[in-house]
């Protein structure tokens, strides 16, 4: 039954959960970690660990997408950022990053920084989109024998997506921060998903959805995937629109079991992008029903993130209406420290990338962390051995206890 509480007189809201509002139970059997498989099927493509990198340029360097694949994950490249806009990407980012620096020397407890940086981050988007700088992008990791994944959003799906699938693209993600299976907008074409997705020739994971029938809705358009959740974004506090993960996640896998009966056995992946910093938190994403998760700044302390350790969203770098903090990260957890002394722009991001760990190191170990912050994948495979299962799905079916 679902628990709706009264907020006033005439007005109900349904409770939902967070991820860390939820407890797995371990059962009576427990099995050897040596024995979990975490390897995740997306239509043809098989990935050793269910993990996705969120597309951003604070993450997605050609480096950075190139080594997440040869670790046996997923990284996603954002058709509509840095990439194709600028021929220097590092002399990009560092501008971003150094803005920050700069206005946090100034006056660390302002805001100054932030806004800097965004307003930076905006400028450096408004320069136009390059197809032939993208193409060449795409085709530096495509050529490097990983998977290929790019990212589009909804609003320019029916102009880029035939460029980057030229360009190598094997899986495309439409993702948006609210997404739905008909987006429509006064003077451009509306774009419908389902008429969409049969034109195209690679499998399509679309996102992100908070509820169960846009999930449903999505299913039917013939996305292999759907993307529950929003990141780490500030929509929360800019559009009152909150990630309440266990809730959601719980609400796409109801509406992926209803999807399985009609079609009479086509499965759908549901991919968790929001709250997840910790081994922790996927495995309760999984244990609400996840296939996969989508990582942001647990993956940006990386010494191969394109920010040096720093993180945002994409959607931070919109025109009129930014959302997501630019901040400096560690394990996951944001930080306002950064450089004592900014430098040169050229020398901000091998400063920061010193010491950093690897991402080797943050996907499988070995770690001195004791929070789960790093060797994500061993953190998920010992909590699914502790359990008694060897596999995804069937930790699907863990039981869960409410904390809160």
């Amino acid at each position: 039954m679902r628990d709706y509480v009264e907020i006033g007189i005439g007005r109900e809201a349904r409770r939902a959960y967070y991820l860390r509002d939820i407890s797995i139970v371990p059962a009576r059997r427990t099995r050897s970690s040596k024995d979990v498989d975490l390897s995740w099927n997306i239509d043809a493509y098989t990935f050793d660990i269910p993990f996705a990198s969120h597309p951003t340029d604070a993450l997605a360097s050609p480096e950075f997408v190139i080594e997440m694949g040869k670790q046996g994950g997923l990284g996603v490249i954002n058709a509509e950022g840095l990439w194709g806009r600028h021929a220097d990407l590092d002399g990009a980012i560092a501008k971003v990053i150094k803005a920050t620096l700069e206005a946090d020397h100034v006056d660390p407890k302002s805001t100054a920084a932030e806004d800097s940086a965004v307003k930076t981050l905006q400028e450096l988007h408004a320069a136009p989109l390059d197809h032939d700088l993208l193409s060449e992008r795409i085709a530096q990791v495509r050529d490097s024998g990983v998977t290929v994944a790019v990212r589009v959003s909804p609003q320019h799906a029916h102009e880029l997506a035939p460029v980057v699938v030229k360009a190598g693209a094997e899986i495309l993600f439409i993702q948006g921060e609210i997404i739905s299976a008909e987006h429509v907008q006064e003077g451009g074409e509306p774009l419908n998903l389902k008429e969409f997705i049969g034109s195209l020739d690679v499998p399509v994971i679309a996102g992100g959805v908070a509820d169960y029938t846009t999930a449903l809705h999505l299913m039917r358009s013939g996305a292999a995937g759907i993307i529950v959740g929003q990141g780490a974004t500030t929509s929360d506090a800019a559009l009152g629109i909150g990630t309440h993960m266990a809730t959601q996640i719980a609400d796409a896998a109801a509406a992926r079991r209803e999807y399985l009966d009609e079609t009479e056995g086509r499965y759908v992946h549901i991919i968790a992008d929001g709250g997840i910093v910790t081994s922790g938190d996927i495995a309760r994403a999984v244990a609400c029903g996840a296939d996969a998760v989508m990582l942001g700044t647990p993956l940006a302390a990386a010494s191969e993130a394109a920010a040096g350790g720093y993180y945002w969203q994409s959607q931070a770098a919109h025109p009129r209406f930014p959302r997501g903090v630019i901040a400096r990260v560690d394990g996951g957890f944001s930080f306002g420290w950064g450089l004592d002394d900014p430098g040169a722009t050229e020398d901000v991001l091998k400063q920061l990338r010193t010491g950093s760990p690897s991402l080797e190191t943050i996907l499988h170990g070995p770690s001195t962390s004791t929070w789960g912050g790093h060797n994500l994948a061993g953190g998920l495979r010992r909590v699914m051995a502790k359990c008694g299962y060897t596999d995804i799905k069937s930790f699907q079916k863990v039981d869960i206890t409410l904390t809160s």
